[in-house]
């Protein structure tokens, strides 16, 4: 119990993410031990940890409401519908990065997809239906520096 309460004590103090969302995040992961926040816009902190292995990003409201949880996996991990519908509706990308996210709503699997200089950003529900397929410019490569 102590060492939890240190652990988290450690964790607000490297931070300046409010105690709802701590507590939140420590009820939803428990067995976390090191988180890294940052700001994500005025109403939601972003997590960065390891789990299982795997790098983890959470988010959560400033009230402390889970948002978001994103993980990359890899080629092997994706299930069989969904590398159905690349193989079909994408021929000709490669996979540059593979990730799931999980909200309220559910799972889905998102990839950045390469064939040359064309690039997208998709979104797959588990069952292999295409939720969004938008492409890639180099300014979205700019915003994010």
């Amino acid at each position: 119990m102590l060492g939890s309460v240190l652990i988290l004590s450690q964790a607000c103090a490297q931070t300046n993410a409010p105690t709802e969302v701590t507590t939140a995040f420590s009820q939803k992961f428990p067995t976390v031990q090191k988180v890294k926040w940052d700001k994500e816009n005025k109403t939601e902190w972003e997590s960065e940890f390891k789990m299982n292995g795997k790098e983890y990003s959470a988010n959560f409201t400033s009230e402390g409401i889970w948002k978001e949880t994103e993980y990359e996996i890899s080629e092997a991990e994706i299930p069989l519908a969904v590398k159905q519908t690349l193989e079909r509706d994408f021929i000709g990308y490669k996979i540059e990065e593979s990730e799931v996210s999980e909200t309220a709503a559910g799972k889905v699997y998102e990839f950045a997809l390469e064939n040359g200089e064309s690039e997208l950003e998709v979104a797959i529900s588990p069952g292999g239906n295409v939720l969004k397929k938008e492409v890639k410019t180099e300014d979205d490569d700019e915003d994010k520096d």
